[in-house]
């Protein structure tokens, strides 16, 4: 389906992406932008974000789903497949820079793949 209109929401719901170049949760995105639109339309709009590859989503500690801006991606088709770093400290995530090569298995069609580094970030090592 993808976003047909670039409403107001849209438009803000990116914002807030482009002006961070760590991942969000779904909670913290929602809590950020309950002034502007409820839960639901948070919600609509990032899985059109995410079908139209603008964003992709992961799942950090405890089931927790984040999102971040994707780099390459197109409608349907996400290509950057890398992995992510949560830090144990602060619960900050981001998107590591490192090129992963799925495997393929015998009989099986691999279509995503998922790792989550976990530790201490620089900030909370300092």
């Amino acid at each position: 389906m993808g976003i047909v209109r670039r409403t107001k929401s849209v438009e803000t719901l990116l914002g807030v992406f482009e002006q961070s170049e760590k991942a969000i949760s779904v909670v913290d995105l929602v809590s950020q932008l309950q002034k502007e639109m409820n839960k639901t339309t948070v919600y609509r709009i990032l899985d059109k974000l995410e079908k139209d590859g603008i964003v992709h989503s992961f799942l950090g500690k405890e089931g927790l789903k984040w999102y971040a801006k994707c780099q390459g991606c197109s409608s349907g088709h996400h290509v950057d497949a890398h992995p992510h770093f949560q830090c144990n400290n602060c619960g900050t995530i981001e998107c590591l820079s490192l090129d992963v090569k799925i495997p393929t298995v015998k009989n099986y069609q691999i279509s995503s793949v998922e790792i989550m580094l976990q530790g201490t970030c620089a900030q909370c090592s300092a």
